[in-house]
């Protein structure tokens, strides 16, 4: 009878994860690029999931018989697998997660039998032990004949030889399937499965130029991939978007970035569409190791219209301790008469400008979530050096019912009647609120800044306000918020008054 080869362990200490494997002269280690995937495919989403065709020619038998797909995803959810080939049907399938390691080898041998061999530092004699391994809890113990021993970190070389590996341990992620089949012969059998592990996200590189105007962007789509599992010469097909998954309500995502703005559009992009989202293939194919990192170019665009915007949203009618700097913003389109002309996936946008010797220097960054061809974006880069805007509540005082009533801009009477009678038992108090803003420009140019007044709108019961005085003219956004664009001057200051009247 041919003798079985034996699997060796050395390792100075046995804690589990330090115990090294060693192939004996009987076996070869695999080479790293042998693989038994046939021709992949691979569908990335957003949310970390992925989605595996691999077709591959198997000889099947006639009837009833298993066959292995090693080289799987270590992450496959088995229950997502479907699998396809000509007169078979799938019976039963078991997913092999346990993957051979020095700590599954030592776990799997406890009750068994090994063999230790140890080494003399001092005159390379080595002596063999028969062990019993009781446990690897914190630890390897193992019993030697009437003795029992700890195996640990004594600086003394150690070897462990188990007769053979368990046979529920794989090299490789391996899904073993039972089939029953009409015929037998090779055909190609395909498997399809979905996998977390294996994301993509995009980057974009944005070179502002203050002068001109414009921005040049690349947009870089970044694959990571610890799935356990590396994808060879893999068709690749990133989709846009997060398909739902079956873990209850999901709020709404906004249409806003980390600390900027967009406003959607409504242009379609020039790319293939599945259902609602938008694909991005890969030209060639190309092999997503893993525990790697990859980044392919999707988007080159030149000159594409741009202009800094200075901003700061003040909240309700109060006053800043100090002066606050304004928000340093980088607006631009991405419509196709924009010259930006594409759907942009979520992802993080660097901006860099050329100094004075001409070389690119990062000025910041921002978020931005998945943006529709035609989208009006306002990203934020950091804050200004030289702009402040300090708001402060100027006066503010209790008027009467009447004089309240003064400011307002019309009366509905109802068929010349009084239809109801309110009894007061309260008097109401308004508040009349001049609000004083200023603007302090240490640039050697004017600027423009966009100062939002919000915290208007108080609710149902305090949603009546009056502006009755405005040094700019302002511009409603919504019920919350009233806009104001104002020029500060060169090395100079400004100040804006507004008079609001309000309920609170």
């Amino acid at each position: 009878m041919a003798r079985q080869a034996s699997l060796v362990l050395r390792a100075a200490c046995f804690a589990i994860p330090a115990i090294v494997p060693v192939m004996s002269h009987a076996q070869t280690a695999p080479e790293t690029e042998q693989t038994s995937q046939g021709d992949v495919s691979v569908t990335i989403y957003n949310n970390n999931q992925a989605l595996v065709q691999d077709i591959r020619q198997l000889n099947i038998a006639n009837g009833r018989s298993t066959v292995s797909f090693p080289d799987v995803s270590a992450q496959i959810r088995p229950e997502t697998l479907s699998f396809a080939a000509a007169n078979t049907a799938i019976v039963e399938q078991n997913f092999d997660f346990d993957l051979l390691t020095p700590g599954k080898l030592m776990e799997k041998a406890i009750g068994q039998t090994i063999t230790l061999v140890r080494t003399n530092p001092a005159t390379g004699v080595e002596t063999r032990e028969r062990a019993t391994v009781l446990s690897t809890a914190g630890g390897v113990v193992v019993q030697i004949g009437d003795r029992i021993e700890v195996l640990r970190d004594d600086g003394l070389p150690v070897r462990a030889v188990f007769d053979r590996v368990p046979p529920n341990l794989r090299a490789r992620p391996t899904l073993s399937v039972t089939l029953q089949s009409t015929r037998g012969g090779a055909r190609p059998a395909s498997i399809r499965y979905l996998t977390p592990g294996l994301g993509w996200g995009a980057d974009y590189v944005a070179l502002y130029d203050e002068t001109r105007g414009t921005i040049d962007m690349q947009g870089w789509v970044t694959l990571t991939n610890n799935t356990g599992t590396t994808f060879h010469a893999a068709n690749t097909l990133l989709v846009a978007g997060e398909p739902g998954e079956g873990g209850g309500y999901q709020p709404p995502r906004r249409g806003v970035t980390s600390r900027g703005r967009m406003a959607p559009g409504t242009q379609t992009a020039d790319r293939e569409r599945l259902g609602d989202f938008y694909l991005y293939p890969i030209a060639e194919r190309t092999t997503i190791a893993n525990a790697q990192t990859k980044q392919v170019s999707f988007l080159d665009s030149q000159g594409v219209p741009a202009r800094k915007v200075y901003g700061r949203e003040v909240g309700w009618l109060s006053s800043d301790d100090a002066p606050v700097a304004v928000s340093s913003q980088i607006a631009f389109s991405s419509s196709r008469e924009g010259g930006l002309g594409d759907a942009l996936p979520s992802g993080t946008v660097r901006f860099y400008q050329r100094d004075a010797q001409g070389n690119p220097q990062f000025i910041g960054e921002n978020g931005i979530g998945h943006t529709p061809m035609g989208s009006e974006l306002t990203l934020r880069t950091g804050d200004a050096f030289d702009i402040f805007v300090q708001a402060e509540v100027e006066a503010r005082d209790k008027i009467t019912a009447a004089e309240y009533e003064r400011s307002a801009r019309y009366r509905v009477i109802q068929d010349g009647q009084v239809t109801r009678e309110v009894e007061v038992e309260q008097a109401v108090d308004f508040w009349r609120t001049t609000m004083r803003y200023t603007l302090t420009n240490a640039k050697p140019e004017p600027v423009e800044v966009e100062l939002l007044q919000g915290g208007l709108d108080r609710g149902w019961w305090g949603r009546d306000f009056r502006v009755v005085n405005e040094d700019v003219a302002g511009t409603q956004i919504n019920a919350d918020r009233r806009k104001y664009v104002i020029t500060v001057p060169a090395n100079g200051k400004r100040e804006v008054r507004v008079t609001y009247e309000t309920r609170y």
